[in-house]
């Protein structure tokens, strides 16, 4: 009887323990998704190149639809398109992040009150 309240008590011990593990990982992982973003948002409204670069894979792709045609821009031409300094009234926000084993979805809005545009980016990790 007392051997098994023990295995009981380190089974449960070690179920917390993982459990634990497993939420602070998740807790850095989505620290590490809200940098990125945050480095997309920042670096597009404060025309910073450099700070893009970190928001980006060097290879990746800007996929965009308007006017029901797909726009597919180099993302090295998308982040030459910003100028050191040249800021912009751009207003961004995270949306949500979702996190479910190996990979990730985050959604960022962006606003552009003086164009009177509003964009949604969606990432995939």
């Amino acid at each position: 009887m007392k051997f098994s309240k023990i295995v009981l008590i380190l089974l449960t011990i070690i179920f917390q323990s993982t459990v634990f593990a497993q939420t602070a990982n998740k807790k850095s992982e989505k620290g590490q998704i809200e940098e990125t973003l945050m480095h997309y948002i920042e670096g597009t409204k404060n025309a910073e190149p450099e700070r893009l670069q970190k928001a980006f894979h060097p290879d990746f792709n800007l996929y965009s639809v308007a006017k029901d045609s797909l726009r597919i821009w180099k993302g090295q031409e998308y982040i030459g398109n910003f100028k050191d300094g040249k800021k912009s009234n751009r207003i961004g926000r995270i949306l949500f992040i979702d996190i479910e084993n190996d990979a990730a979805i985050a959604k960022v809005e962006i606003l552009m009150p003086e164009k009177q545009r509003n964009y949604t980016t969606i990432f995939y990790y």
